[in-house]
């Protein structure tokens, strides 16, 4: 996966979407890296995860496997996967805004946190204290190796999901039609 290409079109549709238009800090743009993250806590919660058999037999049926919006929000909007991919979007974003190299990174050869023993709060929580450290901060790559390493243990195909939700978000209105960031 070309990182680096992901990282481009998120922070362009960010700038499309006018969530560039005035200077905020990171601190700013990693808080909203939590809000997914709790998202996702909320979502697994209610039990909410992605159909994606559901998704893609629908999207083959009407669409003819071409993207529709009202077919993603029915089967994969709002869950722990689409929460999941916004975080990392998010981040992907940040990357993109402050210039950073993520094809540079060794993903595989690099270490993360062992995920498997913790349950979803427990992983949620460990990411988000590596979102607030201060080390991590500067090195946007580092915070989106855990959530890969989360989703490699928890089997989700996080880079289908942030796929899917750049589609959709490319379709949304400016700043998603009513919010202030």
């Amino acid at each position: 996966m070309n990182l680096n290409k992901l990282r481009d079109k998120a922070y362009q549709c960010a700038v499309a979407h006018g969530w560039h238009e005035e200077n905020l800090s990171d601190e700013h743009f990693l808080c909203l890296v939590i809000s997914e993250l709790m998202e996702a806590v909320e979502a697994d919660r209610k039990g909410r995860y992605a159909n994606v058999g559901r998704y893609i037999a629908e999207s083959d049926f009407y669409c003819h496997g071409a993207f529709s919006d009202t077919i993603f929000e029915q089967w994969i909007k709002d869950t722990v996967e689409d929460e999941l991919a916004d975080a990392c979007i998010r981040l992907l974003d940040l990357a993109g805004l402050r210039g950073c190299d993520l094809d540079s990174f060794d993903y595989e050869g690099s270490d993360t946190e062992d995920y498997s023993d913790m349950s979803f709060t427990e992983a949620m929580f460990r990411i988000c204290v590596y979102v607030t450290d201060n080390f991590y901060r500067d090195e946007p790559f580092i915070l989106l190796n855990e959530i890969f390493a989360f989703c490699r243990d928890r089997n989700i195909d996080i880079f289908w999901y942030i796929e899917q939700k750049m589609k959709y978000n490319e379709l949304r209105p400016y700043k998603h039609g009513d919010k202030s960031y």
